[in-house]
Formats: C-alpha cells, structure tokens, sequence
C-alpha cells in the first residue's frame, strides 16, 4: 500500500483493504481489429486467486491520482484492475478523435479480456464523465459478463450536451480542449493546469469566427472541436455518439452519480429514468455538485465499492433507487423515483412590476429588453467546465438592461421542489434567429440571489416558436427547498455566453459566422398570455431540516 492510497482510504472513509501488496504491470498492449494498439496497466492483489475484473477505459493516462483512485485502491480491496489509454492518449496508438471510437475499441477490448487465461469470468466498469460515456459505450453489447456498472456525472449521448437547447456549449468545449491539450500525468501539473485555464481561454470566448476559436484557446486547431461546429443538431453525424442503448438495451445493474450543476445533468437523469423504463436495476445519487467539484470523488468511490459488492455476490438489495441531496436544508433524502410520484407542477405567473403569484395574470402591458450580441448577457454560475459554474450571487447580472427579474412574496412556509422545471412564455422578437434563457434563483432574506436551475433554448426560421407566439423552455432538473422567509425569483434574459455560445442573429452558420444582429424582445403575461415558470412541488414531502 502506498502512503497515498493509504490517506486517500481514511479521507474517503472507504473499507477497510483487503492487502497492502499490489503488483502493477504496466504498458499491456492490446490489439484492436484495425492493427492499433492500446495501452493499458493492470492492478491486481499479490496472491489473489478468482478476483472480480475493474476495466476502467480513460483518455486522462493510467498513473498519478486516476492509477492510485481506481488503480490502486480497488486492487487493495480486492480487484484485478485494468485501467486502458483510449486511442490516441499517453501511448495508445491511433488518433484521439474524442467519444469517436470508443465503442468499438471498447468491446475489442472486453473481447480481449474475455480471451486471457487470467480472467475470472465477470467484470465491472466505473469512471466519471468520459470515462463514463466508455462505460455506456459498451453496455449493451457487453455480454452477461458485465456485472454491474458505476457512472458519474456522465452521460449516454453527446449531441444534447454539446448543443443543450440548440445553442453549442461553448465555455465547456474551450475548457476541455484546453485541458485535453495540456494534460499531464502529473496530478500537481493538472490541477495548474485547470487553474490557468479560464484565464488562458478567456479571449477564445469572443473570438469570431467560432470555427477558429480552438487556435486561439490553445495555438492549433482541435479536429474534434471544429467537427461539432460544423454539424449541428439534428445532423445525423450524431448518432456515432449516441450511446442510448446502453441505458435502454443494457442488463447490467447500474449506478449513476449526478450533480445539481453538473454539465450532463439532464441525460444523466435521463439515463435514470430509460434504465428504469427497461426494468433494470438502477440507483440514482443525485447531489449538489458541479462537474469539476471534488467533494463528490468519495461518494462516488463509496457507493461504487458498495453497489459492485451487491452484485457480484448475486445479494439482493432494498435500499431506495433515489437519494438525493435537498439544497436549502443540506439533507440527503431518500425517494422512491425521480421525480417522486407526489411532485406536482406548481404555476408561478408572471405578472406586472415583476412581480410572481400563483393566479394567473389579468391585463398587464408586455415587459421588453434588446439583446445585443455585440454585448452578449454574461453566464453567472449554472453547468460548465470552467471557474464560472455552480451556484453563484446573480444580483450583479440581474441589474443589467437585457435581463428581466420578477420575484416572488417571501414563502410563509417551506416549499419542495425536487424533478424537472419548465417555463412557458408567450414571446415576441425582431428577430427570427433568437434565443430565451430562463433561470430560477433562491432569493435569500438578506437579499442574495441564487441560481438553481435554467435552461436556454435557440430559435430560428427552421425552428419558430408556436404561431401564437408560445415557446415551452425544458430546465435542468432540481432537488431544493424554499425555506421560510426565502423568495423564488425567475430571470429571462436572451443569453447566457460563454456557457452558451451568444446567438450572433445572422442566421450563418455557427463555425463561420461574424454578423452581429440585435434583437428586440418582448415578454407577454395577461390573461391571454399567461407566461409562467412550473415548478416540481412534492406536496406530500416532508423535508425537515433546521
């Protein structure tokens, strides 16, 4: 056992290991069909005879933290660990053509471990985000072998992330390519890395044309980046990505990790829920944390140990599919599904002098603002890679002109909210080629404001709003307690950039274009029109908390 490994299993308060001798054999090469070879290391107890597999397929390297966090601390607790360099990545042949390949190179190398004479007959898989869509990548496919499988913060499909609500994740794709660029072994080298980031790709933000964007964020062109500009959603590039049948089709028993602002919240919770439809045995933990946060490193590594300990000895299990973590209270609550059978959608209206209530509006004039994307609405806090995510203070961005706020009385007593959110709102626009943001915040008593949940959608000719003017906003789900005294506050903006990359209003295509064309917004709410934000309201739920 490493020093390492031995105060990472006391921080994490993980069980206790099994041996403190590991033997590590590293650079195993593994052949895929078309002649290139990938790399992988393998942990494995000394002694142990008849152990359960870990295959755990990275673009991130094989030694420094990730080796010792599913590399060395599952093989003291009794895992033979294979930990494998996607193509392209520290020594794997091939080009890294990101999410591409990792089907196919994924079951030839479940092909290959089924082959080796040490191979004991069942494996698991585990990892966040990419390392999480290699695990979806291949679970349909995988055989009955796959025992059971542990994703964080990760998704099955890439095309909704890329382009959440149509506009392209702009904030996240710099972040990444950056980080992918200068990655290193070296966990000290990485964590510098991902801390020099925002500033280095800050001017990447505005630069224009976005196609060319890559070079200024890291001095060359990132291949992968330029191919999901130039195919936008609903091009059928798309479907080599789409990694759905592993939630739907699959039979391993899963467990997903999800973060309240994490990058792949919807799909993760959609992945939930198609696993679930498919009567597979799926368990949710669904907590507070953003993508990069590391408080949820020992939960994942926790309830991983646990749930492939279950299967593996074929034991059944009664525990709840769902926990979840309330923000407001700050308690973990356990739920029968997600969202829970007793939510029910609660209208909160928008009315006149920015008001909200639970009646529907009666005559009220329209509320207006101009979205220029010369000056695009900045992004404060929600779901991206960079610094700039979580939850944040958004008082300095809800006193811009381009931003509407309507906020409601103070709750009189505590409001559950736990599912999906969705607003509805009867719009007009100068412009055909828009986009509507809409957030929805915790205002707290002494007047700080901040955000929950949101979501953005892009409109175009090809992609109008209802004739009457009606646009249905989908934003992120949401596990949140109002507490007494607290406001719920709905902003409505037209951007959110660089999370979202600003509609230039053009119409051009979003790799080349460089017009910018402004747009005048106009928000109806009379009886009509009686736009309003819906919130998941578990009426039956009790909360608690101090």
């Amino acid at each position: 056992m490493s020093v390492l490994s031995r105060l990472l299993g006391l921080f994490y308060e993980l069980p206790k290991p099994l041996t403190r001798s590991v033997a590590v054999t590293h650079d195993i090469e593994v052949p895929m069909p078309d002649g290139v070879v990938l790399l992988a290391d393998r942990y494995r107890p000394r002694g142990g005879e008849r152990l359960p597999h870990l295959l755990v397929r990275s673009p991130y390297g094989r030694a420094g933290m990730l080796g010792v966090l599913y590399g060395r601390l599952f093989a003291e607790r009794g895992y033979d660990v294979l930990i494998q360099s996607c193509r392209g990545t520290f020594g794997s042949g091939g080009v890294f053509d990101a999410f591409r390949n990792e089907r196919t190179d994924g079951l030839s190398t479940v092909a290959w471990l089924k082959e080796q004479p040490w191979f004991t007959g069942k494996f698991v898989t585990m990892g966040p985000s990419y390392l999480g869509i290699t695990q979806w990548a291949i679970a349909a496919e995988a055989g009955p072998e796959l025992a059971a499988m542990s994703v964080h913060m990760s998704t099955s499909v890439l095309e909704g992330p890329i382009y959440p609500g149509g506009a392209f994740w702009l904030d996240t794709a710099l972040s990444w390519i950056y980080l992918v660029h200068h990655q290193s072994s070296s966990f000290i080298r990485a964590m510098l890395t991902l801390m020099r980031s925002t500033a280095a790709i800050r001017p990447a933000f505005d630069a224009l044309p976005m196609g060319a964007a890559d070079e200024t964020a890291i001095g060359t062109a990132a291949p992968y980046y330029r191919d999901w500009l130039a195919h936008e959603p609903g091009d059928p590039w798309w479907r080599d990505v789409d990694f759905r049948a592993g939630a739907r089709d699959g039979s391993a028993p899963v467990h997903i990790l999800a973060g309240q602002h994490d990058i792949f919240l919807p799909e993760s919770i959609l992945d939930y829920q198609l696993a679930r439809a498919a009567g597979r045995d799926v368990k949710l933990t669904f907590g507070p944390w953003k993508h990069a946060d590391p408080a949820w490193t020992g939960i994942a590594l926790r309830e991983a140990l646990a749930w492939f300990s279950t299967h593996l000895s074929g034991e059944s299990h009664d525990e709840a599919p769902v926990r979840a973590f309330l923000g407001g209270v700050d308690r973990w609550v356990e739920l029968s599904d997600f969202p829970p059978p007793e939510v029910q959608p609660r209208a909160f209206y928008l009315q006149s002098e920015r008001t909200l209530a639970a009646t529907p509006p009666r005559s009220s004039e329209p509320d207006r603002y101009r979205y220029d994307p010369a000056d695009p609405t900045p992004s404060v806090g929600g779901a991206c890679l960079s610094a700039n995510s979580g939850s944040k203070d958004n008082r300095t961005l809800e006193s811009r002109a381009d931003v509407l706020v309507y906020t409601s009385a103070p709750f009189e007593e505590e409001l559950t909210v736990i599912g999906p959110v969705r607003a509805t709102l009867w719009i007009a626009s100068s412009n055909p080629h828009t986009d509507f943001f809409v957030r929805v915040c915790d205002v707290r008593p002494n007047g700080r404001s901040h955000n929950l949940s949101d979501g953005l959608r892009r409109f175009s000719p090809a992609r109008p709003p209802a004739p009457d003017g009606r646009i249905d906003i989908d934003l992120w789900p949401i596990a949140h307690v109002f507490r007494r005294g607290h406001r719920v506050r709905v902003l409505i903006a037209s951007g959110a950039h660089p999370r979202y990359a600003r509609n230039l209003g053009s119409g051009e295509p979003i790799a080349t274009g460089t017009t910018l064309v402004a747009a005048d917004q106009t928000i109806f709410h009379d009886a009509a029109r009686p736009s309003a934000v819906y919130l998941p309201v578990a009426t039956e739920f009790e909360a608690g908390g101090d």
